[in-house]
């Protein structure tokens, strides 16, 4: 009983200490030149929702999109299901998208990061700097069609220059830029194989072996042909050569 009490007398102790103390959620302050700081609870907590976004920020502003769906229109033109797997396609996709993506990360952290690490620049200004690279990046990749047609659903007021392009704009019309690019280069990938599919097929219907699927003939024809061509190389290579690297 004397221990229970001892208990709660040190729960209401710390609660009532925490209550005059109190811990500052939410904390504006307003420097000379005019401009607004948020406490850092509240930097805290915007930074971990950020990181909620990190995901699809990956998939839908770097080239992530199309590095993937190249390789799984790929591993469909090959006939294999499972090889490469998934946790390898993933992978390389990741390592080749933070390759082709170098340049604008490091211009990221020399404009944004560093200083706002620095305490020069606040939040939303190292914001806007970080969003800065990025939005250049987008826009080179970006179909002048595609960009009208989001300019043209949502309404926006025409823009003089890229630069101006609102991020809810360029995202959509990045993405779909993206997605045309990927289905081209994989179906530049299929010719090859579909022709040695057809070839395998006809060979096996003259020699009146209908029963025999072609696929099974076909495929070690391709792996050899894949291979033969240092096919990996050349993919990958054409893949970051499509960004202008």
């Amino acid at each position: 009983m004397r221990l229970a009490c001892v208990v709660m007398l040190a729960l209401f102790s710390g609660h009532a200490m925490a209550a005059d103390v109190g811990i500052p959620a939410f904390n504006l302050t307003t420097n000379e030149a005019g401009e607004t700081s948020y406490s850092v609870t509240i930097q805290i907590l915007a930074l971990m929702t950020m990181l909620t976004f990190l995901p699809a920020m990956l998939m839908m502003m770097t080239s992530f999109t199309r590095i993937i769906i190249v390789f799984a229109i790929l591993r469909q033109a090959l006939g294999l299901q499972q090889s490469p797997s998934n946790q390898v396609m993933m992978g390389l996709a990741l390592f080749l998208t933070f390759f082709i993506m170098t340049p604008v990360l490091e211009e990221v952290n020399e404009v944004a990061i560093q200083p706002y690490i620095n305490e020069e620049l606040d939040t939303l200004s190292a914001l806007q700097a970080a969003g800065e690279p990025f939005h250049r990046f987008m826009i080179h990749q970006t179909r002048e069609n595609d960009l009208n047609l989001f300019l043209r659903i949502s309404k926006s007021p025409p823009v003089e220059s890229a630069d101006q392009v609102p991020f809810t704009v360029l995202v959509p019309a990045f993405v779909t830029s993206e997605l045309k690019t990927a289905f081209q280069i994989g179906f530049m990938l299929f010719i090859p194989f579909l022709v040695i599919d057809l070839v395998v097929a006809s060979v096996l219907m003259a020699m009146g072996m209908m029963m025999l699927s072609p696929v099974i003939i076909s495929l070690p024809f391709k792996i050899m042909l894949f291979v033969l061509v240092d096919g990996w190389a050349m993919i990958i290579g054409t893949l970051a050569a499509s960004f202008g690297i």
